[in-house]
């Protein structure tokens, strides 16, 4: 049975959904261009005004919105209202040069709770459930998101953060945890530690987890809903949108729903920048349609994702996401191949001898692109002949020629021999801009 926050605007007809997005977009263009310097000389520059806004088909007329344009207007600059009406302010993690300030004022603080609540409920939890948060709290908005949209569903909330793996799994079984919140990398290492602590799954009242902040395949679904004995959701968002509570995943898990009331989503291909059609994969566009404090028109998020209109199963009439793949801007290019390191995951994880814990080391040699894949062997493969694993690796290098097209070098190595993250995984080593 589908569980609803807000049975209405959850399971409304699509003529209705659009009229409420074209009243919210005439409002919202009209502030941006009136409050916004930036966007009013955006705007006069495409030779538009909020007056030429008249159908949602008209979105595609408006600019474009990069996350290069929310670094040169650092720190305030996109802000659509006072600086004093702002009552939080959160930041993105960038490794290099200014972060992205977002600013919320008290009544997007109460959308944010709001929309949170909801994706826990679609995810299928209630008032009753206790959730563990183990995502990152402070300038990050992934724990704070999650934290104020527990309380607001009426569940218990256990603030405990990214870490301390031990005291994550005593307070797991002495709280009665049931909904797992965190990264699914460190949701793959939660598992296996309480494997290694000698924890029975069925003194665990764990149902569900609801996993986020970086793209991860349907096979490491498999391993996490096996290893953890729960039902794993996909939850999006990302601070320059609004942090978690964008989508989600509902017991269906063919799609994450996107509250549409709030967002309007579009997929445009990333070199011609015009829309697709629905079921076309490309990068993922979103507009905010009742932020205050600082929203975006149609910004670029760089994800590749594809959206699909039909209603769903469990009665949501709003489009369903694909599971990120990846981004445009950390896609590797190898010999001239797109890959995305969650192709190369799922691949491994349909063999069952490998643990899902991987490196992709990219590096030129002799003026080619060479790809090494590092795996980690499961305990009852590193026990087995040598001959047995020669098998193995020539089966995984055949695979990855298959989906990829591209040859890869495999190298199995030992159990936990790879590092382990708390937070996003990491993935990758190019050499090549070494």
């Amino acid at each position: 049975m589908s569980l609803y926050w807000d049975v209405y605007h959850e399971t409304m007809s699509r003529e209705q959904l659009a009229d409420i997005q074209l009243k919210r977009l005439k409002s919202l263009v009209q502030r941006v261009y009136t409050s916004v310097p930036f966007y009013r000389q955006a705007f006069q520059e495409k030779g538009i005004s909020p007056g030429d806004i008249n159908s949602l088909d008209d979105l595609k007329n408006l600019p474009f919105t990069t996350k290069k344009d929310l670094r040169d207007t650092y720190p305030f600059g996109l802000f659509a209202v006072p600086r004093s009406e702002i009552v939080r302010m959160h930041a993105s993690s960038g490794t290099t040069g200014k972060p992205i300030v977002v600013g919320y004022t008290k009544r997007d603080l109460e959308t944010w709770s709001d929309l949170v609540a909801r994706c826990i409920t679609v995810a299928g939890g209630t008032k009753e459930d206790v959730v563990q948060n183990a995502y990152g709290y402070g300038l990050f908005t992934g724990g704070l998101g999650i934290h104020y949209g527990a309380e607001r569903l009426g569940a218990t909330i256990v603030p405990i953060s990214g870490g301390n793996t031990a005291r994550q799994i005593m307070l797991m079984q002495d709280f009665g945890t049931t909904i797992l919140t965190c990264t699914p990398s460190y949701a793959l290492y939660l598992a296996e530690e309480i494997h290694a602590a000698g924890v029975d799954l069925k003194n665990l009242r764990l149902k569900a987890g609801i996993f986020g902040a970086e793209p991860w395949s349907d096979n490491m679904r498999i391993q996490l809903e096996e290893k953890l004995g729960i039902s794993a959701h996909d939850i999006y968002g990302l601070s320059e949108v609004l942090g978690p509570g964008v989508g989600v995943e509902c017991s269906c898990k063919n799609g994450l729903h996107i509250f549409e009331d709030h967002f309007i989503p579009e997929i445009i291909d990333p070199k011609t920048e015009q829309p697709v059609p629905y079921g076309q994969k490309g990068e993922l566009v979103f507009t905010t349609l009742t932020k205050e404090g600082f929203p975006v028109i149609r910004y670029r998020t760089r994800d590749i994702s594809a959206l699909h209109p039909e209603k769903c199963a469990c009665g949501r009439t709003h489009l369903r996401m694909e599971r990120i793949t990846g981004r445009t801007d950390d896609m590797l290019i190898i010999r001239g191949v797109n890959v995305f390191p969650s192709q190369i995951e799922s691949v491994l994880l349909e063999f069952g001898e490998t643990e899902p814990h991987y490196l992709l080391v990219v590096d030129r040699k002799a003026g080619m692109d060479d790809l090494e894949i590092q795996v980690e062997l499961s305990q009852k493969m590193f026990s087995d002949k040598v001959a047995a694993l020669e098998v193995l690796e020539r089966r995984l290098r055949q695979r990855i020629l298959s989906v990829l097209g591209i040859s890869a070098r495999i190298r199995l190595v030992e159990p936990k021999s790879l590092p382990r993250s708390e937070g996003k995984a990491k993935r990758v080593i190019d050499k090549r801009e070494l």
